[in-house]
């Protein structure tokens, strides 16, 4: 005889919370490595290329919508980009939406 487990609304939301972590932390990454790369290159490897490769693809997308509303502030190549900032606030809403309209 099996027994099926019921998923909650509460399994479903800490799960949505955890996705919305994963992606925070991926864009902080996204930063340090950016400031990584300024001061000093990073080498060519392999394993470290494809690490780095994920995260920049996972969220170049998502930056690159707030980088068309608000260009980097100062000169070229030492401007400020203020698209993480705004991106890492927007999620925190949405995350705060989403996840407290499944818990219900």
């Amino acid at each position: 005889m099996s027994v099926l487990a019921a998923i909650g609304r509460g399994e479903v939301a800490n799960y949505v919370d955890a996705l919305f972590t994963v992606y925070l932390i991926l864009i902080i990454s996204f930063i340090v490595l950016g400031w990584i790369q300024m001061f000093r290159p990073i080498p060519y490897n392999v394993p470290l290329r494809a690490v780095t490769g994920f995260i920049e693809e996972s969220v170049r997308p998502y930056l690159n919508i707030f980088r068309r509303l608000i260009p980097p502030i100062g000169g070229p190549g030492m401007g400020i980009d203020l698209s993480p900032m705004i991106g890492i606030i927007l999620l925190f809403i949405v995350q705060s939406l989403v996840v407290g309209t499944i818990r219900g």
